[in-house]
């Protein structure tokens, strides 16, 4: 336990022998935040302070008052007859506060350790979500303020009726021991009033005067009594009247806190309905996260896509053009390699191709079309028969050569040898590359492997 000064007085004195509506605490909270200051507001009824009151925090539950955890002492007010003196508040400090969760409530203990106030419990912790999100609509929650605010002005009027009804309480109290005062005094009267009945029969014409002085009191005595009875069974019957007021008032409170205790249910289905929604709308949001990384991969692998198959289409196109081009070269290359088979076999013959005097007809231009390969065509087709030899001779000439051919087929193979070095073939199309176009070969050969 801490203690703020000194040691607070206390007692042994439990829960059932206390006057807890003497001191009576306003506002408190249901919890208070951890960090900050406490400022206790309490209100005198029909009690009087003294110098040595206190006001400690106790763990709910307690039964002595030496069961405080901490304590502030109360300052007295100048004026106690005033209402401000009546209102009067306490600041507990922060470092002095309990550090648990526990349930506490505020008690005014007097010098003597009797406790004359005890507040409702409250707790220590901060406040969360669950706290915050009552109602999922502003509607709903302007409502419930309004009932709060209605319920609290009831509990309110009831408390301001209550302590009316217990000074009235005292007041009838005061004046039943004035009555009792009263009764007892006239007792004491009758009593006088025998002894004088003696001492008159003694003295009788000393004590006449006298005797009808306190016959007279008498008399008025019993008026006043006739009349105080008169007043009492008006203020029993007022007093009845009270009670039954005062039990419809206790009726009508405890309606209101069942009503409060349903709107507290009805609050906390709609807080898990709220929480089971949140749940429901996170996992709707996972999807949806889901869904849009697939569809970001999906569109990244869609380009990916797209740019191979533009490259692929470039390449492509870089290919074909390579293709016609080396097509064209190799045509070129072939015409000029008939042409010089031609010369070389002229030349054999004993034959100037250049000085020969031949037309090439139009059936020469369509065997020229016929056979693409000859650049310059059939020279066979465009000699006149009488510039070549006959057949025998051209037989004889032939069998006294027999190396021409081999030396022509040496010199063909050579040719493509050269050809075949100059140039690279792909092993699955047959297409024809240059040397220098090493990159591009090797592009079209990966093409096939895709």
């Amino acid at each position: 336990m801490e203690e703020t000064i000194d040691d607070a007085p206390t007692s042994a004195v439990v829960l059932d022998h206390c006057h807890f509506a003497q001191v009576i605490f306003n506002s408190v909270e249901k919890f208070y935040v951890p960090g900050g200051d406490i400022t206790c507001h309490y209100t005198f009824t029909h009690f009087v302070p003294h110098r040595k009151d206190w006001i400690g925090i106790f763990r709910v539950g307690w039964k002595t008052t030496r069961e405080y955890y901490t304590f502030m002492w109360v300052t007295l007010p100048v004026d106690l007859n005033s209402e401000s003196a009546k209102q009067q508040e306490v600041q507990f400090k922060a470092y002095y506060r309990p550090k648990d969760d526990e349930y506490y409530q505020f008690c005014y203990v007097d010098q003597d350790g009797v406790v004359w106030g005890a507040s409702i419990p409250f707790q220590f912790h901060p406040e969360s979500e669950d706290d915050i999100l009552v109602v999922s609509t502003q509607g709903e929650v302007e409502e419930l303020d309004q009932r709060n605010k209605e319920l609290c002005k009831e509990n309110q009027e009831l408390k301001d009726s209550c302590v009316s009804l217990q000074k009235q309480n005292s007041d009838l109290q005061t004046e039943l021991q004035k009555m009792h005062g009263l009764q007892e005094e006239l007792e004491t009267l009758k009593n006088i009033n025998k002894e004088l009945e003696r001492n008159v029969k003694e003295q009788k014409d000393c004590w006449e005067r006298e005797f009808l002085l306190l016959k007279e009191r008498k008399q008025m005595k019993s008026s006043e009594n006739e009349k105080m009875g008169i007043r009492i069974d008006q203020l029993q019957s007022q007093l009845l009247t009270q009670e039954k007021a005062m039990e419809k008032l206790i009726l009508g409170d405890q309606g209101k806190t069942e009503q409060l205790e349903r709107l507290k249910k009805e609050n906390d289905q709609l807080l898990l309905s709220l929480t089971d929604q949140k749940k429901h709308e996170k996992k709707l949001e996972q999807m949806v996260k889901e869904m849009k990384e697939k569809e970001a991969s999906a569109t990244r692998k869609q380009q990916e896509l797209m740019d191979q198959n533009f490259d692929l289409s470039k390449r492509l196109c870089e290919n074909e053009f390579i293709c016609k081009t080396l097509q064209k070269e190799k045509e070129k290359i072939e015409g000029e390699n008939d042409l010089l088979k031609n010369r070389r076999l002229l030349s054999y013959m004993g034959l100037d191709f250049d000085s020969l005097p031949y037309q090439v007809p139009a059936s020469a231009h369509g065997d020229a079309r016929q056979n693409p390969g000859l650049v310059y065509g059939n020279p066979y087709c465009g000699i006149q028969e009488s510039s070549f030899p006959n057949l025998a001779t051209i037989t004889k000439y032939s069998t006294g050569n027999m190396g021409f051919a081999e030396d022509m087929n040496k010199e063909d193979h050579s040719l493509e040898q050269h050809v075949q070095a100059l140039c690279l073939d792909c092993p699955i199309c047959d297409k024809s590359f240059l040397i220098g176009q090493k990159q591009i070969f090797e592009d079209h050969v990966l093409c096939h492997s895709i």
